[in-house]
């Protein structure tokens, strides 16, 4: 019972860091990458966008590993050779990671930087 439940936790966490709820990127994933890509950029502006963008990718990834992780644990089936399934996951997480970067070069997500300097 207590495996039941730690992977059906795996399965709703993982569904909504994965690209496959409509809603999760306005309210988890762009806040997650946003956070991620903070500090660095303090450091520097021109790491805003590259590091937004591997937060972004690395929070879908992680989405789609820990839904497919948690369904096989649920199904009780044993894991094999899933290199496509991963690829797969991969290859959809990189096309929501070129909407994000369309956001930013288009300036309707800007760098936390542009944000504060309004505060100024």
């Amino acid at each position: 019972m207590n495996k039941k439940i730690t992977n059906t936790v795996l399965v709703t966490v993982g569904f909504l860091l994965s690209p496959l709820s409509w809603w999760n990127d306005i309210f988890i994933n762009i806040p997650l990458s946003y956070a991620f890509s903070f500090p660095f950029s303090l450091i520097n502006k021109s790491l805003f966008l590259p590091t937004f963008i591997l937060g972004y990718f690395l929070t879908n990834l992680a989405g789609f590993i820990m839904m497919h992780k948690g369904v096989n644990n649920l199904r009780n089936k044993q894991e094999g050779n899933n290199k496509k399934e991963f690829i797969k996951d991969i290859l959809i997480s990189l096309g929501y990671v070129l909407l994000i970067v369309v956001l930013v070069l288009t300036g309707i997500l800007k760098s936390p930087n542009e944000y504060l300097s309004y505060l100024k």
